[in-house]
């Protein structure tokens, strides 16, 4: 007799075989936070932690099959989405999901690399605002990306105040503003919440390059916590606390070449039974 079912938490984002980021980041994530991990994958990128060597894209058709076949069968409690890097990438999966408008919803738009060029064109980007952000409960970017969105440079707490304003106008439900890039001791990140509350929170700063994945494992531990039943402003809260621990006990490894990953099981949960209702 079934009388339990886990939580359960979607990705839909892109491959990463040397496993720091994205739908490895993602389902790590998912699982070291007691939840049931499903993946759709919308591109197959070659890359190792020195960078992005070649990206493979998947067929339209299939990513919508993929969220279709999911969803008809472990009907996701959260869903995270990373990159989506064309316009018809993103009308395929707001397709899709368009279908389930009372699943928890993150979004981190990933715009920017590490070395500060865009990743995706302006086209992509106005249909991300005016298709993706009106469905999503949170978009979670970091400063290069607030200040595409924005139009205008982020580089203090007060631009990341002021980017936040105006990234909420463009339609969003919330906005987490992650402060890596601040050029001081401590991080800061803003979170502009549906009500029009803004919360600020403050990490201590590690000195490690070990942080590829680091926005997919914050997106995705939120996707978790609200997977789990927690409101939005506690998932943000504890998605936050996790990527901030996943860096801390993993800041002093090497693995690989270049920027390594984090640490996602320091604290491994195992996965939560819920009663079936």
């Amino acid at each position: 007799m079934k009388t339990y079912k886990y939580p359960s938490a979607l990705t839909i984002a892109g491959f990463d075989g040397s496993g720091g980021a994205g739908i490895q980041a993602d389902i790590k994530t998912f699982s070291a936070l007691g939840c049931y991990a499903t993946s759709v994958l919308t591109a197959l990128p070659v890359q190792n932690t020195t960078g992005v060597k070649n990206i493979f894209p998947i067929p339209y058709q299939a990513v919508s099959e993929q969220i279709d076949s999911i969803f008809e069968d472990i009907f996701p409690d959260a869903v995270k989405i990373g990159m989506v890097h064309t316009p018809e990438l993103v009308e395929t999966i707001v397709s899709g999901l368009q279908k389930y408008p009372k699943t928890p919803l993150v979004f981190d738009p990933v715009m920017v690399a590490t070395s500060g060029h865009k990743l995706i064109e302006d086209e992509t980007i106005k249909t991300i605002v005016e298709k993706l952000f009106p469905l999503a409960d949170v978009i979670t970017p970091n400063m290069d990306e607030a200040a595409v969105l924005a139009k205008m440079k982020v580089e203090s707490l007060d631009d990341m105040k002021k980017a936040g304003e105006k990234i909420m106008n463009l339609g969003c439900k919330s906005v987490l503003m992650k402060g890596g890039h601040l050029k001081t001791d401590k991080i800061t990140s803003l979170y502009f919440a549906e009500d029009g509350q803004v919360h600020s929170y403050e990490f201590e700063k590690f000195s490690t390059n070990n942080t590829h994945g680091s926005g997919c494992t914050l997106s995705s531990a939120i996707a978790s916590f609200l997977a789990r039943g927690k409101n939005l402003l506690e998932a943000v809260k504890l998605g936050q606390d996790f990527a901030h621990n996943a860096i801390n006990y993993g800041k002093d490894v090497k693995t690989g070449e270049g920027n390594g990953p984090l640490n996602h099981f320091f604290n491994p949960q195992k996965l939560i039974k819920n009663e079936l209702e």
